[in-house]
């Protein structure tokens, strides 16, 4: 039987990290930048919140666009259910991430509360699985039909 090649090549990957690295790094500053509101009601940390989700959302864009290209290409494979959950988990984070972009953009101890609080660690615990499904091995190894 001839084995198919699910995974990326090595430029592929190297570009996939550095997309995945933004909302990874991004999504968790945002969470460290919200609780420093919340104990010292710095009206910056908002802004600071806001903006990394900005950036978050833009890096995570594009890893979502990624995953649902290479989910495309990977339809008719074994690895099309590793790809699917991938997609999903990314897809969530980006939604979570818009939804506290909308909740950050409200007026300074509203914009942080519990809610955006939690949508902020939401965004960064799923980020940070994305990281690991992309980065422990299950989207690069090999799969036989």
């Amino acid at each position: 039987m001839q084995r198919l090649r699910a995974g990326m090549s090595a430029a592929e990957g190297a570009v996939h990290g550095v997309l995945l690295a933004f909302p990874i790094a991004l999504f968790t500053l945002t969470l460290f930048t919200d609780i420093a509101y919340l104990r010292t009601a710095q009206i910056q940390w908002t802004n600071f919140s806001a903006w990394l989700i900005v950036g978050a959302l833009v890096g995570g864009g594009a890893v979502l666009v990624w995953s649902l290209i290479r989910l495309l290409f990977a339809w008719r494979t074994p690895a099309r259910r590793i790809r699917m959950i991938y997609a999903a988990v990314v897809a969530v984070m980006w939604v979570l991430g818009l939804i506290n972009a909308f909740k950050h953009s409200q007026d300074a101890w509203s914009s942080v509360g519990a809610f955006g609080v939690t949508l902020s660690l939401l965004c960064a615990l799923l980020a940070l699985a994305a990281g690991v499904i992309a980065f422990s091995g299950w989207l690069n190894r090999e799969v036989a039909p």
